[in-house]
């Protein structure tokens, strides 16, 4: 789908010389002289190079259709992680580079959309909020208050966050999965 140079925005992906694109910064400049433009820093999503280029407010560039399914998450193995579609029952290997940290908070069954471009899997949108155990943390020091202060606490998947005095190890735990904070006791 073509669009304008001047409808880019930050987080599309691009099709542009014969690679797929992934805009990281755009900043849209109307000079005293000459005609606007577009300034956009792009990634390649393949490649894992970057591009600065300059559209004119005229041109058109391609946006990539991205095709995107709701699958639950089965396993992992040495390289790979595992989702099955709840439809087909079919299931589908991810690379776990493609998912990177995200992967940590996978938890079986665990419906996530993931996006697909001609049929290979590119990126993995999580559930806003998932549960999670605190396996350790640090004892509460007297005197603290609780608005002000966090203490470190590390989830049953190995990932540290911060936490409010009050929770101890065992507690259940509601986390964002787009920040990594803590969000509420359960």
């Amino acid at each position: 789908m073509k669009i304008n140079a001047g409808e880019i925005r930050v987080g599309m992906l691009l099709e542009y010389k014969n690679d797929l694109w992934q805009v990281l910064k755009t900043q849209h400049v109307k000079p005293g002289k000459g005609g606007a433009f577009a300034q956009v820093e792009m990634k390649s999503v393949g490649k894992n190079t970057k591009l600065n280029e300059r559209f004119r407010s005229s041109e058109t560039v391609e946006k990539a259709s991205l095709e995107e399914n709701n699958l639950n998450y089965l396993y992992a193995d040495e390289n790979n992680y595992v989702f099955m579609d709840p439809k087909t029952f079919e299931q589908i290997e991810i690379k776990k580079e493609i998912i990177g940290d995200k992967g940590k908070l996978l938890t079986e069954n665990l419906e996530v959309s993931i996006s697909f471009y001609n049929e290979n899997p590119i990126s993995i949108e999580l559930p806003n909020q998932v549960t999670c155990r605190i396996e350790t943390t640090d004892v509460a020091l007297k005197g603290q208050t609780v608005s002000s202060s966090y203490k470190p606490a590390t989830l049953d998947n190995g990932l540290g966050i911060q936490v409010p005095p009050f929770i101890d190890s065992g507690d259940e735990v509601i986390i964002d999965t787009r920040t990594l904070e803590y969000i509420k006791k359960i």
